[in-house]
């Protein structure tokens, strides 16, 4: 019996996409000192989001043989407010700092040496025919996974875990207010290499409840039953009235609506979204402190053994 050998297109350069343009210097560098170094060490929270982070950088260096070590530090909620965590930066090797929920910063401000930072920068992006240019915030997860890509473009895991580079901007604030230009990007860019389909909420078999507040589930249902016979007049007036009353109610911004609604990621394979994955591991996060160091590591191993969230 002759083995199906399934052929992955390969991933874009996210260095060269809109959003990194000016972040690709110093992200670039980065990436060359990993190379370089005799030993790299990992730090970042115990929080989603620096899971999610360092996740990547983790696969890189095991699909590069590059040694690494790896030290998860206290999640957001259990460091007082002003606190700055202790880092014990290593002198016989590449120390990085994943920090998630630092203030924005310029990439003109940061210096690489041996000690170097990955937090939210200030990006403009130029979009369109006419090349408007619109401010962002390029979020950790994403950078980790462009520096990731460029260290082990072939490896098995960092290509795992690819779908998941959209998470960190996924649950930055940025859509709760406007238009995300970085968060679109990055989605079309996921598409159209092949890491995701995007589709409309009743195309998912599994989606999670409670992320568009005041949905009729049953309703939902229904939807589901009859999308394949309707056309895309009917889908779309279907939609506008499932989304009626959190659109009313106001209780969420349009733009993450419409993400949810119309734009939601499928990784081949998996019956659930990457954004109902996201939202459910968040809901199981422990509040306890005690139980975040164990909880996060479970988590990370099997984002960078699987490609997938949860335990």
């Amino acid at each position: 019996m002759r083995a199906i050998v399934v052929q992955l297109s390969p991933m874009n350069d996210l260095l060269e996409s809109a959003p990194f343009e000016d972040a690709k210097p110093y992200l670039q560098s980065i990436c060359d000192l990993i190379k370089s170094s005799s030993m790299v060490y990992l730090n970042a929270p115990c929080d989603l989001e620096g899971i999610l982070a360092i996740s990547h950088l983790e696969s890189a260096c095991i699909d590069s043989d590059i040694r690494y070590s790896r030290r998860l530090l206290k999640s957001r909620q259990h460091t007082p407010h002003g606190e700055k965590q202790e880092l014990d930066v290593k002198k016989d090797g590449l120390t990085i700092s994943i920090n998630p929920f630092e203030e924005t910063w310029n990439c003109s401000d940061l210096k690489v040496e041996d000690y170097v930072m990955i937090l939210p920068l200030s990006v403009s992006v130029r979009m369109g025919a006419k090349k408007n240019e619109r401010m962002g915030a390029l979020d950790v997860v994403s950078q980790c996974a462009a520096i990731a890509a460029k260290i082990a473009p072939n490896g098995a895991r960092v290509r795992r875990l690819r779908p998941f580079s959209i998470s960190g901007q996924w649950m930055r604030d940025s859509l709760d207010n406007t238009f995300d230009p970085i968060h679109s990007s990055i989605r079309d860019i996921l598409r159209d290499e092949g890491s995701v389909s995007v589709v409309p909420l009743p195309e998912v078999p599994e989606s999670a409840e409670g992320m568009i507040p005041n949905i009729s589930q049953t309703m939902l249902k229904r939807l589901r039953k009859r999308w394949d016979k309707m056309n895309f007049e009917s889908r779309s007036q279907a939609i506008s009235e499932l989304a009626l009353p959190s659109l009313v109610d106001k209780v969420i911004s349009t733009p993450r609506l419409e993400e949810l609604l119309w734009h939601r990621l499928m990784i081949r394979g998996e019956n659930q979204d990457i954004y109902s994955q996201i939202h459910l591991t968040k809901i199981g996060w422990p509040t306890e402190e005690e139980q975040t160091k164990a909880h996060s590591s479970a988590i990370l191993r099997g984002l960078i053994s699987q490609g997938k969230l949860g335990i």
